[in-house]
């Protein structure tokens, strides 16, 4: 009895054992450790194959009839065969192959780095793995992803870069997706990602994969036009130490840590394991120093009396002030346009720029397939953001906490907060304005200014110009007196214009309560003062202590045909600045805004696996916002503009009130050649900026637009009626509120190998946006009937849908040609354009894209093979060129402007000591010094060089 029983216990083990048989593993080179993407893993005397990925990771599922112990065989061009007996599936397999030097004599190595995973994947995907973020010869991994094809990066200052793609560019990306272990890691307050500011470490990035275009129906609301998905390394596949320390130009130092550390069980098991990551940088950041006249401005650089420069703050047009018309008549004295001096940038912005990132995760194995995870981030630093105005993030603090239940490629469950603080942040535009208005309001400054003007003899010398030369301007039209007159004294009296208004200016900064004059202790108390001060308080300090809270899950099932996965989503914003960002002034006026998603995706293969088809749809409910879309055509009784109550409103839960996204994809694969083709929707709910603002920014008051705007005034014949004195010009307009953007996007796609060597990547898009979120400015205007007089003006700019349906498309192709280990050639071209389709409503859509950019790069590594003798051994080196054409930037109407073409050079070369594990690296981003401007108003950016010593001590064995 005890035999059969022993018998059948081992048919039933070895029977469950076939059923769940998985053998994963990462190959590598042994003498230097390298991970070796590509290679192919395989079962003796089966079909049953693999090829590893960029990290040299593998999974291999043997035949459903197969049992240990089993044999595979690992081949790798350039390097010996290997061929090992498997007996235990319970932990990964570390494999080390021999380089073959008899091969690398005679062949050349034809590693495409492209792994079949990459080719078949239905949207356009770009990937850097943890060999391409050691080698890029950009100053870090994230600034990296700029050289990968259709990727847009602008820099606001050394330590905020953002990464878009597919137009609609910006400081601000609201229209793409940052995940980190699959967790959003935007700004609660803000609602998008700092960059990398708040992100992970370099040295625990395993790999990042873009997905460029629309992509809410795999993502989820705000995955619009791209995600960045970084997945870190776990503690149970890379334990160890590793370091590195970077120091370069502009006082540049960089210095990151990574520790991870496994325990095993009583029966050797791996069962906990645990990883810490430490980063710091400080460096001098780049310095704004524009001073281009802003398309605002009314006069030129050479105006006498000044004009309205882009990096500076506080010297912004008031036409109730700062104009007198020199008159129709040329014996009268107006003086023109006479503005204040303002204050630049570098006398207000904290141009120290710091980062502080600490983050660790601990992981337990409930057993061989299940693991639960809980991590830990936390994020400060100082940097300059640029939004509608230029902005010190000072002492930010960044906090998020996750806790994950999952089985890999089964199931997960999700939950994290983010939570973050914005310490000692604060508008460096608005204290520029709060200084000049501190020492002397525009009024009192401006009768101070033109009283000296008319008190000197300028009136007695102006008189004699104009009886001497001048009686011709009374023979022209009245219209264009003032101007004539206005063009001859510039022309030939512009050295005693301009000394008269620097004697009037003068004496305007210093008579009665002076000017703060920047590098005193008057003008340093004044500004620390601002700068300490809320913005609902007179100052220009934020208070943001806004929250995020998310609980996500998925469950995939393999049916008989079909793999089938679903999913859902519960999302609560929770934002608090006490007045100083958003509308909640009281503390009875808490903002609230939730959020729910579900999906579902249906994948089957056809044709002998060639073709693979997928379906995914999703639906996204946000409390504020009804569907503007009927997939069925019906009605469901409410408004599209209604805001719903979301605890007593039954509708929230009817279908047809949910934004629904969905998805068709089909993949087709023949040998090394695969086709795609996919149609996907995205959906972009407002933010919460959009809905709940309540910023001054200067200009202008942002606020947010859920009940819409009546009888707003355009600023256009708000001027008109200002300087004729005639309220009837003016012309109104109303806003509607805003609601939900939607977009759909069609792709077409090759990637394939044409040769064993050259792989290459094509796409093109088209894309349809209705109610795309823009943005529209007017102005509340209090103008008594019959007065001349107006009694108060306020503009506001408020977010809002375009009326018309704005279309984009785009063309993308990358070539990766291997000629040898020692010699890769990369390019890539991208053309993006947007069309209106004629449409006049005056939105503005912020496109902010060049038309055409490209990359061209050389790589290689182990280039000893080339000089034969002469041992160049474990040297690796990169190269690449970009390029992007010239674009107009719109941003607010201080920052709107040229953004002129550029063309930037990074290079590195690199060392590997294995003996020593560590790799010397040196290089630089923007070599050649070639000053740019990525995003207008921002600072110009010059070159960054850089050395980097790095230590792995992960395989010190």
């Amino acid at each position: 009895m005890k035999t059969a029983l022993l018998f059948i216990s081992l048919f039933f083990l070895n029977y469950v054992s076939a059923q769940t048989l998985v053998i994963k593993g990462t190959v590598s080179d042994k003498k230097t450790g390298e991970k070796l993407p590509g290679a192919l893993v395989h079962m003796k005397a089966t079909k049953s194959a693999a090829l590893t990925d960029y990290d040299g990771a593998f999974i291999l599922k043997p035949d459903s009839e197969q049992v240990l112990p089993l044999i595979i065989v690992i081949t790798y061009l350039g390097y010996d065969d290997m061929e090992i007996q498997v007996t235990d599936v319970s932990k990964p397999l570390l494999l080390k192959l021999s380089e073959n030097k008899r091969v690398l004599k005679e062949l050349e190595i034809k590693d495409s780095r492209i792994t079949e995973r990459q080719k078949q994947a239905p949207l356009t995907v770009e990937t850097m793995d943890a060999v391409a973020i050691k080698q890029t010869p950009a100053a870090n991994f994230y600034e990296g992803l700029a050289l990968l094809k259709g990727v847009d990066m602008v820099s606001a200052s050394i330590g905020f870069k953002i990464i878009n793609t597919r137009g609609f560019n910006s400081t601000s990306p609201v229209r793409s997706l940052q995940l980190i272990d699959g967790v959003d890691n935007q700004s609660p307050g803000l609602n998008f990602s700092l960059g990398n500011f708040l992100g992970a470490s370099e040295l625990d990035v395993q790999k990042v994969d873009l997905v460029v275009g629309a992509s809410s129906a795999y993502f989820g609301p705000n995955a619009f036009n791209g995600v960045i998905n970084m997945q870190t390394k776990s503690p149970f596949q890379f334990p160890g130490l590793s370091m590195q320390v970077k120091s370069g130009e502009r006082n540049l130092l960089e210095t990151s840590l990574r520790w991870a550390q496994v325990f095993k069980d009583k029966t050797g098991e791996d069962k906990f394991a645990y990883k810490f990551n430490l980063f710091y940088m400080h460096a001098d950041d780049w310095h704004a120093t524009n001073y281009d006249a802003t398309s605002q401005s009314p006069v030129a650089k050479n105006n006498p009396g000044g004009y309205d420069a882009v990096n500076v703050y506080g010297d912004e047009y008031t036409s109730n002030y700062f104009y007198r018309d020199p008159s129709a008549r040329a014996t009268d004295h107006g003086i023109g346009y006479f503005l204040r001096d303002g204050y630049k940038e570098t006398d207000m912005a904290n141009y120290n720029s710091k980062n502080l990132k600490l983050s660790g995760a601990a992981h337990y194995k409930l057993d061989k397939k299940n693991e639960l995870i809980y991590g830990s981030s936390f994020g400060t630093g100082t940097t300059i953001y640029q939004g509608d105005n230029r902005f010190s993030l000072k002492d930010i603090l960044f906090f998020q906490n996750k806790i994950e239940l999952r089985q890999e490629g089964k199931y997960f469950i999700r939950a994290y907060t983010t939570k973050e603080d914005a310490g000692n942040s604060y508008d460096i535009y608005q204290t520029g304005i709060l200084l000049q208005n501190g020492a002397k309001s525009d009024a009192q400054w401006s009768n101070d200014y033109t009283s000296f003007f008319y008190g000197s003899n300028y009136t007695s010398i102006i008189s004699n110009w104009a009886q001497q030369n001048l009686y011709w301007i009374d023979t022209l039209p009245v219209s264009q007196r003032s101007n004539a007159f206005e063009n001859y004294l510039l022309k030939y009296h512009y050295d005693s214009l301009l000394l008269f208004h620097n004697n009037s200016r003068a004496y305007a900064n210093t008579f009665g309560t002076a000017r703060f004059e920047p590098g005193t202790a008057r003008y340093d108390s004044a500004f620390n003062a601002i700068t300490s001060t809320y913005k609902n308080a007179g100052g220009s300090k934020f208070f943001d202590q806004s929250a995020l809270y998310h609980v996500a899950g998925e469950y995939k099932f393999k049916l008989k045909d079909f793999d089938l996965t679903t999913g859902g989503n519960f999302r609560l914003y929770a934002p608090y600045s006490k007045g100083t960002i958003f509308l909640d002034t009281l503390p009875s006026q808490r903002i609230y805004n939730r959020e729910f998603g579900i999906y579902l995706g249906i994948e089957r293969k056809l044709i002998d696996n060639k073709l693979k088809i997928s379906v995914t749809v999703r639906g996204d409910k946000n409390e504020n916002f009804n569907s503007g879309w009927n997939p069925f055509h019906l009605k469901t009784g409410k408004d599209n503009w209604d805001i719903t109550d979301w605890n007593s409103s039954t509708n929230n839960w009817n279908p047809m009130n949910w934004l629904w996204s969905p998805a068709a994809s089909a993949v087709f694969v023949k040998k090394q050649h695969v086709f795609r083709f996919s149609a996907s929707s995205a959906i972009r709910n407002p933010t919460l900026t959009d809905q709940y603002i309540n910023l001054n920014v200067g200009r202008a008051t942002l606020l947010g637009n859920l009940k819409g705007f009546d009888s707003l005034v355009t600023i256009g014949s708000l001027l008109d009626a200002l300087y004729s004195g005639q309220s009837v010009k003016m012309v109104y307009f109303n806003v509607d509120p805003v609601k939900p953007e939607r977009a759909q996007t069609i792709e077409f796609g090759y990637r394939g190998n044409l040769r064993q060597d050259l792989f290459i990547d094509v796409s093109y898009y088209f894309s349809w946006y209705e109610d795309f979120i823009g943005y529209k400015i007017g102005a509340k205007v209090d103008w008594p009937a019959g007065s001349p007089f107006v009694n108060n003006v306020q503009v506001y700019r408020v977010a809002t849908n375009a009326k018309d349906i704005v279309t984009t498309q785009g063309f993308t192709i990358g070539i990766n040609y291997f000629l040898k280990k020692y010699l890769g050639f990369v390019g890539n071209f991208s053309w993006n354009k947007l069309d209106l389709g004629g449409s006049s409503d005056p939105i503005i859509p912020a496109y902010n894209t060049p038309e055409h950019k490209y990359n061209l790069g050389i790589n290689g590594r182990d280039i000893h093979s080339v000089l034969g003798n002469f041992d160049l051994q474990h040297w690796a080196y990169g190269i690449n060129w970009k390029w992007q054409e010239g674009f107009i930037y719109q941003g607010s109407p201080q920052f709107t402007g040229p953004v002129p073409a550029y063309g930037m050079l990074d290079a590195q070369v690199s060392k590997t000591f294995p003996a020593l594990y560590c790799t010397l690296k040196i290089g630089a981003s923007n070599l050649l010094d070639n000053r740019v401007y990525q995003v207008y108003g921002g600072p110009s950016v010059g070159r960054l060089a850089y050395i980097s010593l790095l230590f792995e001590l992960d395989k010190w064995k």
